[in-house]
């Protein structure tokens, strides 16, 4: 998989939604599992029966499981490849992880949340990932993403600037800040989860178009400055 101006939308409640995600235009869909604060969009059964009919090729599990054995054994069960750890994880529980199954791992980077700084994350977790995903840190609810919170940009370029792997950017993103983010961070790729969604928690196809749009502006953008 190669990482570079892709746009990921997290939070996929049905098979329908996952083919109006793509036909929007839209690169990767990200499917969040086991996690400590939000409900997931979806049961484990209904994600896998997504995923084998959209491809495992534009799905991504993300979760905060954390025990190699249970974490191998749900993407299995999915039938994915690429799994978007999203927890306090340490190397060593990566490393047990790889040598279980082949995966794609992208690591999160926390910001507000992490205990190291961008240089010395990127040192310690670059050999046991494929990319890295910064997000945001609520304090409030202690939500480690889908929290609909912009962090300070400079931390996520700080790590982009120190980084060799692929870096994603997440947190609060939306239509109307998406190119701005994607111009000042320079990120490999971007990831929306509530920024695109109506009221009632479902995504909206207007919004999903214009993220769409204002990503790819960006990232064209950003190429020329």
């Amino acid at each position: 998989m190669i990482i570079d101006g892709l746009v990921q939308v997290a939070g996929i409640g049905s098979l329908e939604e996952g083919r109006m995600l793509l036909d929007c235009g839209v690169d990767l869909l990200g499917f969040p599992l086991r996690l400590p604060v939000h409900e997931p969009d979806t049961s484990e059964a209904r994600a896998r029966a997504i995923i084998e009919e959209l491809g495992p090729a534009v799905c991504v599990l993300i979760t905060y499981e954390d025990d190699p054995g249970h974490l191998v054994d749900l993407c299995r069960f999915l039938n994915v490849n690429t799994v978007q750890v999203h927890g306090d994880v340490s190397v060593e529980t990566l490393t047990l992880i790889r040598a279980r199954f082949p995966l794609r791992i992208f690591k999160s980077y926390v910001v507000g949340r992490e205990s190291l700084n961008p240089k010395d994350f990127v040192r310690a977790y670059s050999p046991v990932c494929e990319a890295f995903i910064t997000d945001t840190f609520d304090p409030v609810t202690g939500a480690s993403g889908a929290t609909g919170k912009v962090h300070d940009w400079g931390v996520s370029a700080e790590l982009i600037r120190h980084s060799l792997r692929p870096v994603i950017l997440a947190g609060g993103l939306t239509p109307a800040n998406v190119r701005l983010a994607v111009k000042t961070v320079c990120p490999a790729a971007v990831d929306v989860h509530t920024g695109v969604e109506a009221p009632n928690g479902s995504k909206d196809p207007e919004l999903v178009r214009a993220f769409v749009r204002e990503a790819r502006a960006g990232f064209v953008e950003a190429s020329f400055s």
